[in-house]
C-alpha cells in the first residue's frame, strides 16, 4: 500500500530551457522521489538518458502550455529569462498550472535594467549611481562631464548576459554606447543604462522565494570575463565556485538587511508576484572600506554557471521546494546543504562570444581522477551520424565536488582535458580569488 501510495504522488515535470543550467535542474529534479516522468522543451542530447525531449521551444508559451495541459504536467520549472519575460508563467498559471518562475511584470527585474534600477531606488535597495538613455548624443554628452575612468554601460533589455561592458575609459565607455544603439543587441539596446563603477569583488547569491519569505542559497562567484586574470568581454559565465569565503556572516547580515527584506517588501509593496528563483548580483566592498554590499543587478531565474555549482551541494528535495514556492508555503520547508565545495568550468567554442563555429564533433576519453564530476551539456545537438557535436557558443559545464576546493578543481580540470572538440576554449584560473585568499 505504502509503495502504491509514493508512486500515486509523483508528478509528471517540464523543465523549460535546453542549457546546461537546465540540465543541472533535470539532474535535481530526478533525484526527488516525488518526481514522476520528466519532460525538457527543448533540451539537449546530455538530457535524453534521464528525461524526455520534445522540440518545443523555450518562447513557445501557447504551445507549451497546451503540452503541459496535455501531459497533465504537475510542475513546470521556466529556466531562461526570454520566456518569464514574455509571460509564460502568466499564461500557465492561467490555465491552472503550477509554475515555479515568476510573472512578467516581477520578471522586469531582469528584463528591463531601467525598471531594476528605478526599483531599487525607491525601496532603498543600495546600488551604482545611474541614467538611462535613448539617444547617442545625450548619453555622449553625459560621459563628456563624467570624470575620467571606469564607467559601466548596459543594454537595457536581455542580451543574454553579453551587454554588459566595465569601460576602463571614457572612449571605451563612448564606444559601447555607440555599439549599442546602433543594434549590437538588437531590441535590448535601445536603451542604455550609464552607471557608476564600483570597487570591489562580485558574488552571485540566489534565493528561493513564494512572494512571502526569500530563502537564500549558498554564495557562488561567477567569472564573467572571457579571459584569464577577469580580462577580455563579457560573456555568459565562464566558470563559477561555491561557497565564497568573502561572504562572512556579517556581510550575509548585511545583504539580509540592506538588500533582501527590502526587496522582498518592494515586491509586496508594488503587487509583484514573485514565485521562483530571485538572483541577487551583489559587488562587495575592499576589506576596510566603510560602504556596504550593493546590487549591481537582479537576474529573475537561476543563474548559469551558477545553478551547475549549487545542484550538485543542494541535500534537499528540489522538487518539494519548488512546489513550495509555487503554492506560497516556503515558510514550511527545511533547505540543507552540503558542506563540500563544489566548482565548474564552462567549455566554449572558439571565438566566443563573438563568431564561432558549430558542428564540431565532440569526443571524451576516461577521465583519469576518480571523483564526483558531472558533464552539463548547453551548446550541443546531435548530427546525422548520431555524433554529438558542438551548436553554441558555451558548449558544456564541467562540476566537481569535493572536501576542498583544491581537489574539486584537480577534479574538474581533469574531466576537461578528457573532452575535445576542436578550437575548445576555458579558462584555466577558476576560483582564483579564493585561491589567492587562501595563499594570505
Amino acid at each position: 500500500m505504502d509503495r502504491v501510495k509514493a508512486e500515486a504522488e509523483k508528478i509528471k515535470i517540464l523543465v523549460v530551457g535546453g542549457g546546461a543550467r537546465e540540465h543541472a535542474l533535470a539532474w535535481k529534479l530526478a533525484q526527488s522521489p516525488r518526481a514522476g516522468q520528466i519532460f525538457v522543451a527543448p533540451g539537449n542530447p546530455g538530457l535524453e538518458i534521464m528525461t524526455s525531449l520534445t522540440p518545443l521551444k523555450a518562447d513557445d508559451l501557447d504551445g507549451l502550455t497546451q503540452f503541459a495541459l496535455e501531459r497533465n504536467i504537475g510542475l513546470t520549472v521556466i529556466g531562461p529569462e526570454v520566456p518569464l519575460a514574455l509571460g509564460l508563467a502568466d499564461q500557465m498559471e492561467k490555465a491552472g498550472l503550477t509554475v515555479f518562475g515568476p510573472r512578467a511584470a516581477a520578471a522586469r527585474l531582469e528584463s528591463s535594467k531601467p525598471f531594476a534600477k528605478d526599483f531599487m531606488t525607491r525601496h532603498g535597495v543600495p546600488t551604482a549611481a545611474y541614467r538611462v538613455f535613448n539617444s547617442q548624443d545625450e548619453a555622449l554628452a553625459y560621459l563628456n562631464d563624467r570624470p575620467e575612468g571606469p564607467q559601466v554601460v548596459k543594454a537595457a533589455g536581455l542580451a543574454q548576459g553579453k551587454g554588459v561592458t566595465v569601460a576602463g575609459s571614457r572612449a571605451e565607455a563612448k564606444q559601447a554606447v555607440r555599439e549599442a544603439l546602433a543594434g549590437r543587441f538588437g531590441p535590448a539596446g535601445r536603451e542604455v543604462v550609464i552607471e557608476d563603477f564600483i570597487e570591489g569583488e562580485e558574488v552571485s547569491l540566489l534565493a528561493f522565494t513564494d512572494g512571502q519569505i526569500i530563502v537564500p542559497m549558498l554564495p557562488v562567484q561567477d567569472h564573467k570575463r572571457l579571459g584569464e586574470g577577469d580580462t577580455g568581454p563579457n560573456t555568459g559565465g565562464m566558470g563559477a565556485y561555491c561557497p565564497v569565503a568573502a561572504y562572512t556572516p556579517e556581510v550575509a547580515r548585511q545583504v539580509e538587511a540592506a538588500i533582501i527584506q527590502p526587496t522582498l517588501e518592494g515586491l509586496k509593496a508594488e503587487g509583484l508576484d514573485y514565485r521562483g528563483c530571485l538572483y541577487f548580483g551583489l559587488m562587495l566592498p575592499p576589506p576596510g572600506s566603510a560602504g556596504g554590499p550593493v546590487v549591481i543587478e537582479y537576474n529573475a531565474r537561476f543563474g548559469d554557471p551558477e545553478t551547475e555549482v549549487l545542484m550538485p551541494l543542494l541535500k534537499s528535495d528540489l522538487v518539494e521546494i519548488m512546489l513550495a514556492c509555487a503554492q506560497r508555503r516556503l515558510a514550511g520547508q527545511t533547505i540543507e546543504w552540503s558542506d563540500e565545495t563544489a566548482v565548474c568550468v564552462v567549455m566554449a567554442s572558439g571565438g566566443y562570444p563573438g563568431d564561432y563555429q558549430t558542428g564540431l564533433v565532440i569526443t571524451e576519453s576516461v577521465p583519469s581522477v576518480v571523483g564526483a564530476s558531472l558533464a552539463f551539456h548547453a551548446g550541443t545537438a546531435v548530427n546525422e551520424y548520431r555524433e554529438i557535436v558542438t551548436s553554441g557558443g558555451r558548449v558544456i559545464t564541467v562540476a566537481a565536488k569535493d572536501a576542498t576546493l583544491e581537489q574539486a578543481l584537480f577534479i574538474a580540470y581533469d574531466r576537461v582535458r578528457s573532452i575535445y572538440f576542436k578550437n575548445s576554449y576555458h579558462r584555466r584560473d577558476i576560483a582564483h580569488r579564493e585561491l589567492a585568499r587562501r595563499s594570505k
